[in-house]
């Protein structure tokens, strides 16, 4: 055990996905973990995860993603997909209001379950809209209030954003447990 193992230090993060069934929660991270997107929509099915490997200051990071259904007839299994979270991350789709709206409920939930955590905030199809009608103010003031790390806007579709949204999170992950 030298100076290199020390250096090969690894490190394993749970990050959560969470959001309204059909924001775009499963397309998100296969566009980052594979960067490919899939037109048609097919409904997760309680949860699924993804493992990813990225190596960040040279450190190996161990990335699993749990994409936990959206469907109410799924809200029993939560708890359990949620245990051992060290993150999540809130889907919202810009088609659709009622996603945006549920916000609030989907940190709630989760909070109940793990204690506050690192949350950032996709806003997912901006390749779908307007860049005018975004709820930026509204998304804004929600961030504030909530205490989450950010917010961005991202498009699976296109790609838009989703680097730098996954990014964000796992970068935090990571530096507060370097040090810890």
């Amino acid at each position: 055990m030298g100076k290199k193992d020390d250096a090969q230090k690894g490190f394993v993060f749970k990050i959560t996905v969470i959001g309204d069934g059909a924001v775009g929660k499963s397309s998100l991270i296969k566009k980052y973990t594979q960067g490919s997107f899939k037109k048609d929509y097919i409904k997760t099915l309680g949860a699924q995860f993804s493992k990813y490997d990225e190596e960040i200051e040279g450190n190996n990071c161990k990335l699993f993603f749990w994409d936990i259904a959206g469907q109410r007839e799924f809200d029993f299994m939560r708890p359990t997909f949620y245990k051992g979270s060290k993150a999540a991350i809130i889907v919202f789709s810009h088609t659709d209001d009622d996603s945006f709206d549920h916000i609030p409920e989907w940190h709630e939930d989760i909070k109940n379950y793990t204690g506050e955590l690192p949350i950032v905030l996709f806003g997912n199809k901006t390749d779908l809209i307007d860049e005018n009608n975004t709820k930026d103010e509204k998304t804004a003031k929600l961030v504030e209030e909530r205490d989450f790390l950010g917010y961005y806007k991202t498009s699976a579709k296109t790609g838009q954003g989703v680097f730098e949204a996954f990014q964000a999170i796992i970068k935090k992950l990571y530096h507060k447990y370097k040090d810890a």
